[in-house]
Formats: C-alpha cells, structure tokens, sequence
C-alpha cells in the first residue's frame, strides 16, 4: 500500500511540473452544471427514500408511550387538580345549557382557557378541541359561523353533556410575520418542549380534573391531531374522535413548522397510534373536511406549508346563533394564552443551563481515561438522540478530480466522492496542494468550511473575500495541504426544508454532513502527502456551526476551530427578547430538538476535549454579544484548564472587526498543533 502511495506522490509531482489533469490516482471529474446544486438534489432523494423507507417499515406492536411524551414535548409537571377550574362568567345560553368563560391552571404558571357548556344535571363530560383557527365560540355555535350539525361542542350540550372547549394558539401572523403558532415551536423546540406537547398538557390538566366523568375527546384540524396523540399517551382517555386529520405521514415535512416532531415517523405512524389507543374506542369521521392552510415561500419569515382540506364544507342556512349574554375579549384571551407560553419557554431557557449540568454530571475528569471512558456516552448521545445517525455503510470513495486554477503557488483540484449508494449521495470540494511539496512529504491538511449559502469557492478567494480572506489558499500557501467542502446549507428553502424531512424520521442535516466529513478524511488522511494524524477543522458562521458537530464525531479531526459563531447557542435559539435571536428570524430550519437540556456550546466543546479547540470573535460580530460568547467559552477554559490540566489546548482570540476570518492567532493556532 505505501509503494502504491508513494507512486501517487511521484505522479502528484509530475503534475506540478506541468502535467495538467485529474488528481493523480483519481479518475477525471467530467460532470457539467452546478455541483453543490446538484449535492443538494442528491441529498433530497436520499432523505426521500429514506422517509419511505421508514414509513414501510414495520412498527413496534407495543409504541412506547413515554417516548412519543417525549418527542411532543408533554414532559412538564402538571399542577394539583384543585381547584378544578376556574368559571369566570356566564357568556350564552343554548337550548338547554349555559356558556361560561372558564380557565384552569394545567403546568407552570401556565392556564388552560376556553368555554364550559354545562348542561343542568349532567353528569358526563366530552372535551371538544376545535382547529387553531376556529375558537371555542365558533364549535359552540356562539355566532352561527359554522353549518349546525358541525357545531360539535353544541350538539354534544343539547344532548344533555357537559363540554369543555380550550382554546388553540391560532395561525395568523403575529410579530415578525410567523405565525402564532410557529413563534411558540421554534424556543419550545430547542428546549425540549413542543406547541404540540403544551397543548396536549391543557387537554390532559382537564382529564386529571374529570376523572371518571369523562366520556372522551373530539377534535377537528389541529384539535383531531391533539386528540390522537392525546389518546395515544393517556389511557384515561375512554373514547376518540376525529376528524379534519389523517395522523403522521411521509409529507410530514411539508406541514408547517409547528407540525414537525423529532422522530415521529420512526414509531408512530397512524396505524401505531390506533393500537396505542385500542382496545378503547377510536372513531374517525369524514366530516368536517380538513383545514386548508398555505403558507407562502418568501411571505414570511416562517417555513413554507401547507395544510390540504379533504374536501368541502357544505352551506348551512338554518343555523341559529346562541343567545349572546356577555362579549368576550378574545383577543386578550389569546394574547394571555400566547404570553403564558412565552413566558414558561423563557423560564425554561433560565433554568436550561442546571439541566444541562445535571445531564453532564456523569463526565468524569480526574483522569485521561476515565475522561475518554465516560465521554463514551455523550459522544453517543450527541450522535444518536441530537445530531441523527445513519447506519448506511460508506462507500469506497472512488474519487474524480479536475485540476482549476488559483494562482502559481498552489495546485487545486475539484474532488468528488461518494458517500453513501442511496441517490448517491456524495461529497464535494476543493483540494489545494502547495506546489513546494516533496516526493515523499506528508503535510498537515486543515479542512476549511464555508458559512451559509457559502461554496467552496468562497474559501479560496473567487467570492466573499470581506468574509473569508481566502483562508483556504492562504494556509495552502502557508504551507498546509486544504480541503474546502460544499456543505448542505445553500440555496434556502431547499437546504431548509431538508432539515424537515430529516427530522421527521429523527435526524438533522448534519446526519448527511458528519458521513460526508468522514469519507473526505479518511480520502485525505489515505493521500500519501496528507498527515493523516494532522488534520484539523476551520470554519465559519454555519461552518462554525459544523466545528462544533462534526468534530465531535469524526476522530480524524485532531482540533476545531469554530470561527463567528461561537456563542450561547441556546439562548441564541430560544430567547424571545433578545435582539440576536433566530426566535423571530428567517433561519427557520436552525432549530435543534432539547439542545437546552443536552448541549450547548460547551458541551459540545466537551465532545471535542482533549483534542485542542479554538474560538476565533470579532468584538463586532452580529451572532452576539461579547459577555454571551465570554460566557460560554468560560466554561469551555473551565474544562480544559481547572479540570483537564491542558489548558493551553483552549483559546480564544478576539478581535476588533466583524463577522470574518481574521486569520491571526487562529494561523498560529493552526502552526502550534499541527506542524512539526
């Protein structure tokens, strides 16, 4: 093996002495158009396949009851049962009952809202949830806005029960243009909570509350899906009804942002949730038809989706409204609803850094081994329950090359691998070889990462030189053999929505990425002019990002240099007050499931300990403030240096300047770990 590398060395050199081709030992790159468009498509095809994979697959006969809490995000303690509830007036008068405004504390300081259709010696409850967009006054026929027979909380009053209709957080487009709905998703998501499981928590405080008097739970729309699940976890439930939704789906991706759960579709298809509700009764009905919902690419900041209505709702002109007694302030109301919830993520987010000690407590670091033993489990952790992993074996990387031109110092060649066989899903770009390298030299490699909607062409100096300086040729002419790869995140909404497929069967982009890294590593580290125990890892903005994950799970990389992105990356997700947050941002897909419980930046930095690890920060840098990146990086030095005893492994350098690579003391960085 070594002559044979060795051989590809000599043919290297012959290259450089003017023999213009493909990389030597690498077969010609003869592929036309955009490649990282083309790494993008290839990419959708594969999580494609793999959603119909998944949906084929067979479930378990027994769906654990306590992981889809999990994933919904039902896992906050609810309050005692006294007092049952709260009436706050009398609202209408029906047939034969009464409407009051009612509300009742259900986790946290968080309250259940909505109406009370009591009927005069009724004994027996049914729980109605109507669709995010339909109040409880619609279901309950306070304005005759709906035909009579779907007037579902009415019908059930007149025929002598008592019926409890909550509140949903509505759809229309609050601060920022995201929806309601999505703007309570994005920080309960990255906390380990869900609108979805918040919801679910105000139904189930009713349950606790109605013990053996309830009959069961109706829902239509968002309220059929919360029935579903809510039928699913709790067996109190004796009876579901739905309508207006079909269950979890392989276009679950294309359904707005607050539909997506992390990891729904590996366990709890339609068929798996009937079996968790059955022997108990579950009745679908055809009628109402589903809400139709469509949100717009570019009409807001929010993910593009869309909700299709099963057909058409039929006019009712006989409809008579309820005796209207008191208006109520919906408005206030939802506003109370939506505050209520804001505020519990917000405590939450106060509370995630304990959590996350807790959850870390069992690293040990009183010694090198126990360090590396215990780390183990994180690694894992990080690998299986956050980051997603696929078990698809990688391919040999049956490299392509074609040499492009940079300047006289430097050699630099297009590379393609192959990754994984599904769609063949590959990886993609750009070597650079300094032109002074020897027969027989090995040289440190540094793999340089490019930020959002970033190629690797923006490593070496042909765009977005303010950001990136060229650092990819500057090392090159440093000395270093570099790789610049086209990671996933370009062209918006179709890198975006690939976090959603992935998702849904419990994965994230960097499910895709982490592989990718891989195969380019062990390509590099098996170059006879790479060192394979020296190389190391530089990126910026996203691909600071990507410092923090992939390292982590790609051993090949000896350090990490994360570079404008470094931060308190939890906060960064879920504040709602902060000006620096993505809560009200474009960046819809950059949410990560209960990273508030598990890894912030330091943790993650733990996953990459003892391996020397680097934050590169422009005093003005808009990712955020300086004490927040101080902060977190305190914690990181805290590890290395108090607990580790390396601490000249962990630096920080900051500078006065923007978001960019400045390309200082990172360099020196790179020349202390990685020359000789």
């Amino acid at each position: 093996m070594k002559e044979f590398c060795y051989l590809l060395g000599t043919l290297l050199l012959l290259a450089h002495s003017g023999f213009a081709g493909p990389l030597a030992g690498t077969r010609p790159l003869d592929w036309e158009g955009d490649i990282a468009s083309r790494l993008i498509d290839s990419a959708d095809a594969f999580l494609l396949k793999k959603i119909e994979e998944t949906m084929a697959a067979g479930k378990a006969e027994n769906p654990d009851r306590a992981e889809l809490a999990r994933i919904l995000g039902v896992v906050d303690e609810r309050v005692a049962t006294k007092p049952r509830f709260e009436v706050l007036g009398k609202v209408a008068e029906g047939e034969n009952f009464i409407v009051s405004e009612v509300r009742w504390q259900a986790f946290g300081d968080v309250h259940g809202e909505g109406l009370w259709l009591s009927s005069p010696g009724a004994t027996k409850t049914m729980i109605v949830i109507p669709d995010a967009d339909q109040t409880p006054e619609v279901m309950a026929g306070s304005h005759g806005k709906l035909p009579m027979k779907y007037q579902t909380a009415r019908t059930y009053a007149a025929s002598g029960l008592n019926v409890f209709v909550p509140m949903l957080i509505n759809r229309s487009a609050g601060s920022h243009t995201l929806s309601n709905r999505e703007a309570i998703y994005r920080p309960a998501f990255e906390l380990g909570r869900h609108l979805i499981g918040y919801e679910i928590q105000k139904i189930l405080a009713l349950v606790d509350r109605l013990g053996p008097d309830l009959v069961g739970v109706h829902g239509h729309g968002e309220g059929g899906m919360l029935a579903l699940f809510a039928g699913a976890i709790d067996e109190r439930i004796p009876k579901v009804i739905v309508s207006g939704y079909s269950g979890p789906g392989a276009d679950l991706w294309q359904e707005p942002a607050e539909r997506n759960v992390f990891g729904l579709l590996n366990q709890f298809d339609r068929a798996s949730l009937e079996r968790m509700i059955a022997p108990r009764e579950l009745k679908n009905l055809v009628q109402p038809p589903a809400p139709k919902v469509f949100i717009e690419p570019k009409k807001s900041r929010g993910k593009p989706g869309r909700l299709l209505s099963t057909g058409d709702q039929e006019a009712d002109p006989e409809t008579s409204p309820l005796k209207i007694v008191r208006e109520l302030d919906q408005e206030a109301r939802h506003a109370r609803q939506l505050h209520e919830l804001d505020r519990h993520n917000q405590q939450l987010l106060v509370e995630s850094p304990y959590v996350r000690q807790k959850f870390m407590a069992k690293l040990k670091t009183d010694s090198p081994q126990a360090f590396a033993e215990s780390q183990k489990f994180y690694r894992d952790y990080f690998s299986e329950k956050v980051i997603g992993r696929f078990d698809d074996e990688l391919l040999p990387a049956n490299p392509r090359s074609r040499e492009i031109e940079i300047n006289e110092k430097v050699r630099a060649y297009e590379v393609v691998l192959d990754v994984f066989e599904d769609a063949s899903f590959f990886a993609y770009g750009i070597l650079i070889v300094p032109k002074d390298l020897k027969a027989g030299e090995s040289r440190p490699c540094v793999v340089c990462q490019h930020g959002l909607e970033g190629r690797p062409q923006s490593t070496i100096g042909e765009k977005d030189a303010h950001y990136y300086g060229a650092f990819a040729t500057r090392l090159a002419e440093r000395g270093y053999v570099t790789f610049a790869p086209q990671n996933l995140y370009i062209f918006e909404d179709r890198f975006r929505t690939l976090q959603f497929k992935a998702n849904s069967i419990g994965r994230t982009l960097f499910s895709l990425m982490v592989p990718q890294h891989q195969q380019i590593t062990d390509w590099l580290g098996g170059l006879e002019f790479v060192d394979a125990e020296r190389i190391g890892f530089y990126g910026l903005s996203y691909g600071g990002k990507s410092a923090m994950r992939i390292p982590p799970l790609v051993d090949n990389y000896c350090l990490s240099i994360c570079s404008a992105d470094f931060n308190d990356w939890v906060w960064k997700n879920a504040s709602t007050r902060s000006p620096y947050s993505y809560s009200n941002k474009s960046e819809y897909e950059i949410f990560e499931f209960d990273l508030g419980s598990t890894f912030n930046y330091s943790e993650m930095a733990a996953l990459i300990a003892p391996r020397p690890f680097m934050v590169e920060r422009g005093h003005f840098d808009g990712v955020a403030p300086d004490e927040r990146v101080a902060l977190e990086f305190a914690k990181v030095r805290h590890l290395y240096a108090a607990k580790l005893g390396i601490g000249e492994r962990a630096e920080i350098e900051w500078f006065v300047g923007p978001h960019k690579i400045n390309g200082v003391g990172t360099f020196e960085f790179l020349d202390r770990w990685l020359k000789p």
